[in-house]
């Protein structure tokens, strides 16, 4: 277990006795109502208070630091939520910290949708995503994973996803360009396969693959000359999607698909939605076998 993994469970450990919660997560809660952040009238905590919350929480450990990067209300009425990104000399790991309206108790972990259906809700939001596509357009079992072309995150997992559709022949699997602003080339890497996946889906999808294959090769300097060379070897047009990556209407489709992934709870890549049920850390965290047996129940169970 690495320090900000412990770091995090301490925390949550440390707060397990006032309130608990059905899940652990690293990234954001996922539901489409808007009206739930909007019905709560408990004041925010400041932003002082979560610092000076953490530093007495956390303060002990010099190799720790924290950057508190949002404050709002969460999906649960009277229920503010704060984003935290944890650092340590060996990585970062954001943190949802949830603080109760009387501002005297918190809780980490993940609020999850809940009733009969509690994934109809993300279904429907999700319906109409429009990004590359792998499995019958007709699918009724979609996953859509929201993915940033310079994420090794994505690279790792992209294996087990291209599996898990040859295994899963009634599901669909749609890419969802969600670029990182840390990282340098990604936008320009998601206004590529915006560009080539409107000519072609099947090629678009090769085009991920060939991108992953040689991400490590690509840099700010070299991308548009790398991208040219990987649509060619795919079969595309690169003069044609060069061009098309350059306009402005491109990058607006990125945006939107990027707000998109905003408004369902996308803080970090790769995130999946596996027929609305939200998934992160496919490939990393949660093994192959586990997912495969949650989509075996889910599309057994479609309908019932």
């Amino acid at each position: 277990m690495n320090r900000c993994t412990r770091v995090l469970l301490t925390l949550t450990l440390a707060l397990a006795s006032l309130y608990s919660t059905a899940q652990q997560s690293a990234a954001a809660p996922a539901k489409t109502s808007s009206s739930a952040s909007t019905t709560s009238a408990a004041p925010l905590p400041s932003e002082a208070t979560v610092n000076e919350f953490l530093r007495k929480m956390f303060g002990w450990d010099t190799e720790l630091t924290w950057k508190v990067v949002e404050i709002k209300p969460s999906e649960a009425p009277g229920i503010s939520e704060a984003l935290v990104i944890f650092s340590t000399p060996k990585g970062q790991q954001p943190s949802r910290i949830y603080v109760t309206a009387d501002q005297k108790h918190a809780f980490t972990g993940e609020l999850v949708p809940f009733g009969a259906d509690p994934f109809a809700d993300m279904r429907q939001e999700l319906k109409n995503v429009s990004g590359p596509s792998h499995g019958p357009k007709d699918a009724t079992f979609t996953i859509v994973e929201f993915g940033d072309l310079e994420c090794p995150a994505c690279k790792q997992a992209q294996p087990n996803m291209n599996k898990l559709i040859e295994e899963e022949p009634k599901a669909r699997l749609v890419f969802q360009n969600f670029p990182l602003p840390m990282h340098k080339w990604a936008m320009t890497g998601a206004k590529y396969l915006d560009c080539l996946g409107r000519q072609n889906n099947e090629t678009a999808w090769k085009f991920i693959g060939v991108v992953y294959e040689h991400q490590a090769e690509i840099n700010e300097q070299n991308v548009d000359q790398m991208l040219k060379g990987y649509v060619k070897e795919v079969g595309g047009d690169p003069d044609a999607v060069a061009a098309c990556a350059a306009k402005p209407e491109t990058e607006k489709r990125i945006r939107e698909t990027m707000a998109l992934g905003e408004k369902v709870g996308v803080n970090s890549t790769p995130t999946f939605f596996i027929n609305g049920r939200r998934l992160v850390g496919f490939g990393n965290n949660i093994p192959y076998d586990v997912v495969k047996e949650m989509v075996d129940f889910d599309i057994s169970n479609a309908g019932k």
